[in-house]
């Protein structure tokens, strides 16, 4: 694997998404600048992590950083524009939300939007750079939180389990109960499940 090239400033900003993938909700991004003073330990890919440790690490990050903010693309935006222009907008949002400018920005991933800043994909970066996997963890941890709430409005659907991605229950559940005006209609099995039921 290419190792990335580090910028070689002070402020470099972190960037992720969480929810590209789901078939309800917005796509959730965060943009983290960390301290080097304070250092948070155990940083990695969100998703080798269990969930009550991304919570404490979102706690240290949010804590030790020297900003973080969050970014978000509803739904509907995603209809619209699709999930690959509403995430740049996410993150493009996620960035303009810190309370300081970074002078470089790393995105996980093979492309970044345009954020006015001199940026940087780089390819698993969520398990080769601190600061996207500290971006990571903190839009896991909202993205999460959010299906939680779902699921406590609609538990029928399972949201807890499945977050919203397309799995079996969760695509029986859309089949047995309707579509909620938070599921994304551009999404091929929501759409099916709409043209099936005449909607």
């Amino acid at each position: 694997m290419m190792l990335y090239q580090r910028p070689d400033v002070q402020l470099i900003c972190g960037v992720d998404e969480v929810g590209r993938g789901p078939l309800i909700g917005a796509v959730v991004t965060a943009a983290v600048i960390l301290d080097p003073a304070n250092p948070v330990a155990g940083l990695t890919d969100s998703k080798k992590l269990s969930e009550k440790r991304r919570t404490e690490l979102a706690e240290l990050i949010k804590q030790n950083a020297l900003c973080w903010a969050l970014g978000r693309a509803e739904s509907d935006e995603i209809d619209e524009l699709n999930i690959l222009h509403a995430t740049m907008l996410a993150m493009r949002r996620a960035v303009a939300g810190l309370s300081i400018k970074p002078q470089w920005i790393l995105v996980d991933g093979n492309r970044t939007p345009d954020f006015g800043i001199a940026a940087t994909a780089v390819v698993k970066g969520d398990l080769l750079v601190p600061e996207i996997s500290a971006a990571s963890i903190l839009a896991k941890v909202a993205r999460d939180a959010e299906m939680h709430s779902l699921h406590q409005a609609h538990p029928q659907y399972g949201f807890d389990a499945h977050k919203g991605y397309p799995t079996a229950a969760h695509m029986a559940a859309i089949a047995a109960h309707g579509v909620l005006s938070q599921h994304r209609r551009s999404f091929k099995p929501v759409r099916l499940v709409l043209e099936q039921q005449g909607l």
